[in-house]
């Protein structure tokens, strides 16, 4: 088993990050390259286990020069700490989630839209619809990284430590932790409650010091990071499906070989398809051991309220942003066809 350590920002502001965080081994005539892989999930949570797999895969393929190191839970920094060393390269990938993104390019605020894909189903077929994806993950190069894959999150949903929410009016005063991101903070506000951006990292204390007095997240924040141990009220209004996105740093993306590459991306499929098996398994467990063993209770409240209220964000997006209308409206394709399956 590999040990890890917490990298903090002072050190990395002191220079003294890039001798920590060479590129190759240091022992002795090992001459690999170090591929470090940062995100802020718990070592049982999908992402990392599809990371895992990942690491086989390329030192299976790779391995008399590639040495993958994964560093979970945040042992990097914060998010917005790992995108940054991603863009110098003293990292070369990390996870982020698209709401950090969008503050690098603004393509990626249509991923972060409230209600914009009908269903589970369009919103993964829309994130594999190469149309769709490749010019939002192609859109940061000129910071210093790409998008090389996206990875399943679910479905975001609010949850309180003690106000149930049946309606967009159960959100009036509430101050929710959202993601930081302009997009999340604008929704807040229209829906009525106190938006408080905040690293994913200091949302339980701020749970339990009732900082904040609820959150919005997928189910697994319930369990791999505790958060139902405080809140007891988790309500289905289905605000947003965004993906996390794999990261990796341009350069070390540029310098590999054509065989190499190759490689790498049939990798990043690996990370795609494991996560997104693993999180349907992983979504069940959680409702189990949240509702049985933590005491949430799981609210269905009407959508179509919610989706009221949010609307006119669409449209000021599109105002905003009009040269992502096309890819829109491509969304809205897969909206429709699942549309008419369903119907």
């Amino acid at each position: 088993m590999k040990r890890y350590r917490r990298i903090f920002p002072v050190i990395i502001s002191a220079g003294i990050l890039a001798a920590a965080l060479s590129g190759c081994s240091g022992n002795g005539g090992d001459s690999k390259q170090i591929v470090r892989i940062g995100h802020n999930q718990a070592t049982d949570h999908p992402t990392n286990i599809a990371l895992l797999e990942f690491e086989k895969y390329i030192e299976g393929e790779l391995g008399d020069k590639y040495d993958i190191e994964i560093y979970p839970s945040e042992l990097l920094g914060s998010q917005t700490d790992m995108v940054q060393l991603t863009q110098t390269g003293a990292v070369d990938f990390c996870v982020a989630s698209n709401s950090i993104l969008e503050t690098f390019s603004e393509n990626y605020t249509l991923f972060n839209l409230p209600y914009l894909f009908s269903s589970a189903d369009a919103y993964h077929e829309a994130m594999d619809d190469p149309e769709i994806v490749d010019p939002i993950f192609e859109s940061t190069k000129q910071a210093g990284f790409e998008a090389v894959t996206w990875i399943d999150a679910g479905t975001r949903n609010f949850y309180t430590v003690s106000v149930p929410v049946e309606t967009p009016q159960d959100l009036k005063g509430l101050k929710i932790r959202v993601q930081q991101s302009p997009t999340n903070v604008r929704m807040m506000d229209l829906l009525g409650g106190s938006a408080t951006p905040m690293g994913f990292g200091e949302v339980y204390t701020a749970l339990q010091s009732k900082v904040i007095d609820g959150a919005e997240n997928n189910e697994m924040a319930l369990t791999s990071n505790g958060h139902g141990d405080v809140c007891k009220y988790y309500s289905y209004d289905m605000h947003q499906m965004i993906p996390d996105i794999l990261i990796g740093n341009c350069a070390f993306m540029d310098a590999l070989s054509e065989d190499e590459r190759e490689i790498f991306e049939e990798g990043f499929k690996l990370i795609n398809s494991v996560e997104r098996e693993e999180w349907v398994k992983a979504v069940e467990v959680a409702k189990d051991k949240a509702e049985n063993q933590q005491g949430v209770h799981f609210l269905y409240p009407d959508t179509k309220p919610f989706q009221e209220t949010c609307k006119s964000m669409h449209t000021e997006m599109l105002e905003s942003y009009p040269d992502l209308k096309p890819i829109y409206d491509r969304i809205q394709m897969h909206n429709e066809q699942h549309q008419t399956e369903e119907e």
